[in-house]
């Protein structure tokens, strides 16, 4: 919980742009479970009109794409937190060595945004005492020190929100065989993009109808291009 929670703002807005990093890995992780998994089905499907083999590729493209989204995102995620934490910790010496400096540099902030020369001495003493570390990170950095970057959590909740789309066409697969598989796969995948989208927008604030067409226009040319690929290879085996 960091210092603000304990208060309550006088006039509460409701925003959502603080929503933007865990949104992001959300649907971005879903997404990604739904294309590339429907992709990587129908091409097995146009090379191959086995059941089993469709499935069978469905399952390990949910495996790996699972696990590598959780890969990717503890390494990309620790090594921001390890980059936040050397800035902070290089601001922590520069305090203990320069203070007057730092206090200084405090204030010009302050004032390039707005206060007067005084009034900006003022906040940033003010501040300075209070919690240096913390004024410095936020104000000169740009880093809240006591919400760094979560990398086991970006991690597990990539995995989980790509095994979530990855499943749809799974799904779809299960229930129908052939060439009603292949309707079966890209109707639901297509509509699910089309929900995700509309979902993020909805929760992020953003068009639902420019969201989802977005995620329907990219996943079904991914799909039509893997599956055009898939017929081409095995046309020729």
């Amino acid at each position: 919980m960091s210092r603000t929670d304990h208060f309550e703002s006088p006039h509460a807005e409701k925003h959502r742009s603080h929503r933007a990093a865990w949104l992001r890995a959300a649907v971005l992780g879903v997404n990604d479970g739904i294309v590339s998994t429907s992709s990587l089905m129908l091409g097995v499907l146009a090379a191959s009109q086995s059941d089993s083999a469709i499935l069978t590729a469905g399952i390990a493209g949910l495996a790996a794409g699972a696990l590598s989204m959780a890969a990717g995102e503890y390494v990309s995620v620790g090594s921001q937190r390890d980059s936040e934490k050397a800035d902070i910790e290089i601001e922590r010496k520069s305090l203990a060595e320069n203070p007057d400096e730092e206090l200084a540099e405090l204030a010009w902030i302050y004032e390039n945004r707005g206060l007067d020369k005084k009034l900006a001495e003022k906040v940033a003493r003010q501040l300075h005492d209070h919690d240096a570390v913390a004024a410095h990170a936020r104000d000169e950095l740009g880093i809240d020190h006591e919400a760094l970057a979560q990398p086991m959590q970006a991690a597990v909740a990539s995995a989980i929100s790509f095994s979530f789309g990855a499943l749809i066409p799974i799904l779809a697969a299960i229930f129908s065989s052939g060439n009603a598989g292949a309707w079966a796969i890209t109707i639901s995948s297509l509509v699910a993009l089309a929900l995700s989208g509309a979902i993020g927008a909805i929760v992020g604030g953003g068009h639902r109808v420019r969201a989802s067409l977005r995620v329907f226009v990219g996943g079904g040319l991914a799909m039509a291009i893997t599956y055009y690929i898939g017929h081409l290879i095995g046309g020729a085996a």
